[in-house]
């Protein structure tokens, strides 16, 4: 028996299909001989034993009045065996008068046989796409590929020695219900493979959808700015043709053992943290926000605590925020104080008098190298910023 079950579901739909092109009653057993799909709702369920015939003999069986009396669950008509790659699958049954029906019988048979074939195809295809998601969400959780999923990356003709970065798509959550938002999902998830571009995606969550793109440029080399370029074009592609209002960010690219799930560890980071100082942005790179992204999995911990301890006692007393919009600015401006004067519209007196209470507040020496890291460190794990 093959490895293919016809289910009820495509059953009726060979009877549909098949009953529109004959005048026919028509049922469809399934391999054990059992009416999964009929033109006569009765019928459904029944134990067909001229189906049995059938597949035993793996051959058309006609049934006439006299044979007909003597077997269950059977009426007068033609029995033909359903098959894939060879093997029976089914039976389709017409009633009626066997040798009028014969000249119907290989075309309905054909016909049956095409929407099997096209179903199985069809699962086939769902299936390796279920198979491919499953890889990729193993290949993000794990720092070393297994010889099982090795394996499992080659029947699925996938290269995991190509080198890869990973990007992870957001969609703003309580927009749409989950039918909705799944379907806006799958659409993008052709937007990312329409033209093929060996993306290996996996959707994580309703809100969230992992893409491995190949990293490499035509010529060998990681070009941050091609990716740029391209998920720019992929959120107008999307803005036009979608509903779902998404953010992107791109990892690092890493490369040996592990480096996907660097790659998707530094993107999820890079999502957070995007989020948190640019919320306005719909997309965001981890080149842009390297010292924050790296910094970030200190928040919680002791030495978050102590690093942002001397600018807890600046915001104290700095109720407006303008000594730390001037530290920020000082800082953004490579601690140059023509720059940082002429950026923030002061005067040069006026910013010295700000740094010198900032020190004062702070307890931090500004002329200091090691004070000034530990006061531009607290900045970027500030959750509050400027």
């Amino acid at each position: 028996m093959s490895a293919y079950h016809l289910d009820a579901k495509l059953a009726q739909q060979i009877v549909a299909r098949t009953m529109q092109i004959i005048d026919s009653n028509v049922n469809v057993m399934d391999g054990r001989g059992r009416i999964i799909g009929s033109g006569d709702d009765q019928r459904l369920g029944e134990l067909h034993e001229g189906a049995l015939l059938s597949i035993s003999q793996e051959r058309i069986v006609d049934i006439d009045e006299g044979v007909a009396r003597h077997l269950h669950g059977v009426r007068p008509g033609i029995n033909l065996p359903l098959r894939i790659d060879g093997q029976i699958v089914g039976v389709v049954g017409l009633t009626g008068n066997p040798s009028q029906l014969r000249q119907y019988g290989e075309l309905v048979c054909m016909t049956a046989e095409m929407m099997l074939e096209q179903a199985r195809l069809l699962h086939m295809l769902a299936q390796d796409s279920r198979l491919r998601e499953e890889l990729v969400l193993n290949l993000i959780r794990v720092d070393e590929l297994s010889p099982a999923l090795m394996e499992w990356a080659q029947r699925l003709g996938i290269d995991l020695n190509r080198p890869r970065v990973a990007a992870v798509v957001e969609v703003d959550s309580g927009q749409l219900g989950v039918d909705s938002a799944m379907a806006e999902l799958q659409q993008l998830q052709t937007l990312l493979t329409t033209p093929e571009r060996d993306n290996l995606i996996a959707i994580v969550s309703l809100t969230e959808m992992v893409v491995l793109k190949p990293a490499l440029n035509s010529y060998d080399r990681w070009d941050p700015d091609g990716h740029r370029q391209r998920i720019d074009h992929l959120l107008s592609r999307m803005t036009e043709t979608g509903r779902l209002r998404v953010r992107i960010s791109l990892g690092n690219f890493f490369s040996g053992p592990g480096s996907i799930a660097r790659s998707y560890r530094t993107a999820r980071t890079t999502m957070t943290v995007g989020k948190q100082r640019m919320p306005e942005q719909r997309c965001y790179f981890y080149q842009d926000l390297i010292l924050p992204v790296l910094l970030d999995s200190l928040r919680g911990g002791w030495q978050a605590d102590e690093l942002v301890r001397p600018l807890a006692r600046l915001k104290a007393t700095d109720g407006n925020g303008l000594l730390r919009r001037t530290l920020a600015a000082w800082f953004h401006n490579n601690v140059q104080p023509t720059a940082t004067s002429k950026a923030l519209y002061i005067h040069r007196n006026t910013l010295e008098y700000r740094l010198n209470r900032i020190s004062e507040l702070t307890g931090l020496d500004l002329g200091n190298f090691d004070d000034r890291l530990l006061l531009y460190v607290a900045l970027q794990l500030d959750n509050d910023q400027m």
